[in-house]
């Protein structure tokens, strides 16, 4: 871990960035490779975390119609409320936790994320989901720059090429994020 940065139950919160069927299930035309892998490792999280008696947050990506929505138009196959695939794994017991939809790449824009994570004294994050240079970069991003201590898990981040993951753990890691395993996560959280 980095010097000075350890991660500290009772600061801690789990931030799993959009563990939906579009990206975990493997008849979508959008899934992430190994999800079965990835779900196993971030069931594992939230079970420490709701045992912990942590806040885990849960996000979902839904796309909307606005003038300034520059997802829609880059993306073009969108992600609609109406499509099976945008729910939540059926893995997560989100009952345990809290479901926040997000419309952007960062889980605290025009959301009521950060106001959550502070009224429940959160200084550090620990986020794990995909899409690793996505939406979960873009969060650590954001909540490093509102002043959280980002921990990044290397191994329950996800997306389409090594090499792309790669990138996002390289640039995170040096100058928004400590660059954490699963099995160290855990080990802090028992």
């Amino acid at each position: 871990m980095r010097e000075g940065f350890q991660i500290e139950r009772k600061r801690a919160a789990l931030l799993v960035i959009d563990m939906m069927k579009y990206f975990c299930d493997e008849s979508s035309s959008a899934c992430v490779g190994e999800p079965n892998m990835l779900i196993t490792g971030v069931v594992r999280l939230v079970d420490v975390f709701v045992k912990a008696r942590r806040p885990v947050v849960y996000t979902r990506h839904l796309d909307v119609s606005t003038r300034r929505n520059m997802m829609m138009k880059w993306w073009q196959e969108n992600i609609l409320p109406s499509n099976p695939l945008s729910e939540l794994i059926d893995e997560l017991d989100t009952s345990k936790g809290m479901v926040l939809i997000k419309h952007q790449y960062d889980a605290f824009s025009k959301t009521r994320l950060e106001r959550v994570l502070l009224q429940k004294r959160v200084e550090q994050v620990v986020i794990c989901g995909v899409l690793t240079n996505l939406c979960c970069e873009t969060t650590a991003r954001s909540a490093f720059m509102r002043g959280f201590e980002v921990y990044f898990t290397e191994d329950t981040t996800r997306t389409y090429t090594r090499a792309m993951h790669d990138a996002t753990l390289l640039n995170l890691g040096y100058g928004f994020a400590t660059i954490v395993k699963t099995a160290e996560v855990l080990k802090a959280m028992e």
